[in-house]
């Protein structure tokens, strides 16, 4: 099994992870990203507070609206991901090494190597699974009438009648409405902004790999020189790379959620975009520089945590399976009798 091989599978099983642990908080967030209410906006509430409002009037299965379509592209995008990321890696390293035979550089991939070696793979990635993210994003904003709101609906306005009784909001639903909506073209929306986001994960594995070549220089100079990095270190390691690259992305990702969601069709031209400029422009425009921000606080708690987790069990796993691969007893009774 070949090492891209081998971290694709270990970055999709450590997204998945990662995935149900946060996903609620990724619920709750891409609604704070989409909401244009201004009645809502001005409520100064929290994401716990959110959390229990979705729960008390939806239902606490909302919070996991299209979880099952965000498992897939969770495996779908860490897999690419992780699986292009390892080859172009390598490449970076054969690169490093020739250069140094040639008395150019140590021999190590620095971090502008890095941050392209991000960013092609971020690419990839996201041309490839663009239209699994489209539907997650219209099911998680999806907002599911309460019980209440659905009996004072019908008592006073025979039309939302229909609404109410509505199917099930599904995937096979949100891609026949996307189609119906827009063609082929609707499950690529957002792509623009979403490929300018490669710098997100091109910051982070940056600054992530930075961070991880520090600390095993420093520990190679120590007493406990032979001691590998821990997973709590690989942890920590993971959450600090997020959080610097969250914090300079935010907006774009503000963006992207924005033109993903079901566009608004009354005449309320502020809460219609027609691209990504159109949204940049209205969004500062209406809401200020706040509204790129909106729901900043619940994103870096998500962000930061998922990558924590899945930096920590990608790495687990890897280990794991070059383990078994060079551990195995079969293998080494085969290779004993050749």
């Amino acid at each position: 099994m070949s090492d891209a091989l081998i971290n694709g599978l270990a970055g999709a099983g450590g997204g998945i992870i990662a995935q149900l642990i946060t996903y609620p908080l990724q619920t709750v967030n891409t609604r704070q990203q989409t909401e244009r209410d201004q009645k809502t906006r001005d409520q100064n509430t929290g994401t716990i507070h959110q959390m229990y409002q979705v729960i008390k009037q939806e239902g606490w299965t909302r919070l996991y609206g299209g979880l099952t379509t965000s498992l897939v592209g969770t495996a779908a995008s860490q897999g690419v991901y992780y699986y292009f990321y390892q080859i172009f890696r390598t490449k970076a390293e054969i690169t490093a090494l020739k250069r140094r035979k040639r008395g150019l550089g140590d021999g190590t991939v620095g971090m502008f190597s890095s941050l392209m070696v991000a960013a092609f793979s971020g690419c990839v990635n996201v041309l490839l699974t663009n239209p699994i993210w489209v539907v997650v994003t219209r099911m998680q904003t999806h907002k599911k009438k309460s019980q209440h709101q659905q009996t004072d609906s019908i008592s006073s306005d025979d039309k939302v009648i229909s609404d109410v009784e509505a199917p099930p909001f599904g995937t096979n639903l949100v891609i026949r409405e996307l189609y119906d909506e827009s063609g082929l073209r609707g499950f690529w929306k957002g792509v623009l902004p979403t490929l300018i986001m490669v710098s997100n994960p091109s910051l982070q594995f940056m600054l992530y790999e930075t961070l991880l070549k520090k600390l095993k220089q420093k520990r190679s100079l120590s007493k406990n020189a032979k001691k590998g990095v821990t997973a709590l270190e690989i942890f920590l390691l993971g959450a600090l790379a997020k959080l610097g690259a969250t914090v300079v992305t935010y907006p774009l990702l503000v963006v992207k959620a924005r033109l993903q969601a079901k566009q608004v069709i009354d005449g309320d031209k502020q809460r219609q975009y027609k691209g990504t400029m159109d949204a940049i422009m209205k969004m500062i425009r209406y809401e200020g520089i706040n509204g790129c921000y909106k729901g900043m606080g619940t994103k870096i708690v998500q962000s930061v945590l998922a990558a924590a987790v899945l930096f920590m069990i990608k790495e687990e796993l890897v280990n794991g399976a070059r383990w078994l691969l060079t551990k195995d007893p079969i293998n080494k009774a085969r290779s004993k009798a050749s």
